[in-house]
């Protein structure tokens, strides 16, 4: 299973504010940090945003700061927020699978993806970036 670009994006984020300490940075900073666009950048943060995780101000001192329900929030929940719950595979798509009324496949995979997210339930962004990780992620999120 690969993770969308938004999913893994809004990860980073949320791990990137959990080591900022006191300062606040912007979605523009922050997505350049990162190397991705700004335009999708704002998506990930505005979406974050309005899942409680983080705050976003605007204007003289604002910026990006990590919510408390942020810091504990489940890596689980997160993912499965931006992946959405749709099947690993389409099989009803706009040509539906010829085997999809006795394919065992189908539900093997919905288990198996069910398993994926059950295991990143327990793990918080907290935990993510607990040493040594939080350090490093400082030092390499910094661009010359």
């Amino acid at each position: 299973m690969r993770l969308l670009r938004s999913t893994d994006l809004a990860l980073r984020v949320l791990m990137r504010l959990a080591v900022t300490g006191g300062s606040s940075p912007t979605t523009r900073e922050v997505a350049a940090a990162m190397d991705v666009p700004y335009t999708h950048a704002a998506k990930v943060v505005a979406e974050l945003q309005h899942m409680g995780l983080l705050d976003a101000r605007r204007g003289r001192g604002g910026g990006l700061a990590l919510t408390e329900a942020g810091r504990t929030a489940s890596v689980g929940a997160i993912v499965r927020a931006f992946e959405g719950e749709g099947d690993v595979v389409d099989c009803e798509g706009a040509t539906p699978c010829p085997l999809h009324t006795g394919c065992r496949l189908r539900g093997a995979l919905r288990r198996a993806q069910e398993a994926f997210f059950a295991a990143l339930d327990p793990v918080t962004v907290e935990d993510v970036v607990a040493a040594p990780t939080g350090p490093l992620l400082l030092g390499i999120s910094r661009k010359p």
